[in-house]
């Protein structure tokens, strides 16, 4: 489908910023790199925020792609501060949970798009678990034991987040994780 642009009538991007949360370090292939959890599922409303972010820190944003099943709209082309993001989908290559960020860097992030109705608690959660450096989960697996929907394979809840759950700097470690999620979750806006 192709949608045409009128820069007059395009939305007003919100005023606050994205909600975003990066690996440290950078990025790592194959894996996710953070996590976004914008505010609705409009990409011409919430790309701008996300693009502002993320130009600062890995370079221009230039495209995206995005798997269908989750964007009801898909435009060629977003309009963002002093230039345009090319926007693309794939239906079976990319995971339905996830958006792919490409810089001019050359750099892409692969990052977990939280839903935008997800509580903050449940979102910080997400956000700080994609974050980690010891997830080794798809999008979809961390979404599916976010929900309750279990995870892959016979595992448990305890098996598939090491992080939270037997943390490497020790028993403070995951306190410590629990009170990050806690006061991210506290400064983000409810969404309306």
């Amino acid at each position: 489908m192709t949608t045409t642009l009128d820069r007059a009538t395009t939305p007003a991007a919100p005023d606050s910023p994205a909600r975003l949360s990066l690996t440290p370090g950078g990025v790592r292939p194959g894996r996710l790199d953070g996590a976004w959890w914008p505010r609705s599922r409009d990409l011409l409303l919430e790309l701008p925020a996300l693009a502002a972010d993320i130009d600062e820190q890995w370079g221009r944003i230039t495209r995206i792609t995005v798997n269908p099943a989750r964007w009801p709209v898909i435009p060629s082309r977003i309009p963002v501060t002093g230039h345009t993001v090319h926007a693309g989908w794939f239906t079976t290559e990319q995971d339905e949970h996830t958006i792919a960020v490409f810089s001019y860097a050359p750099r892409r992030l692969n990052l977990l798009v939280v839903p935008p109705e997800t509580d903050a608690v449940g979102a910080a959660r997400l956000m700080a678990e994609a974050a980690s450096p010891a997830n080794t989960m798809a999008a979809s697996d961390l979404l599916a034991v976010e929900t309750g929907g279990g995870a892959p394979g016979p595992r448990s809840r305890s098996d598939v987040l090491p992080s939270a759950v037997a943390p490497s700097g020790g028993a403070g470690e995951a306190d410590r994780r629990a009170d990050v999620a806690r006061s991210r979750a506290a400064s983000w806006p409810v969404p309306g």
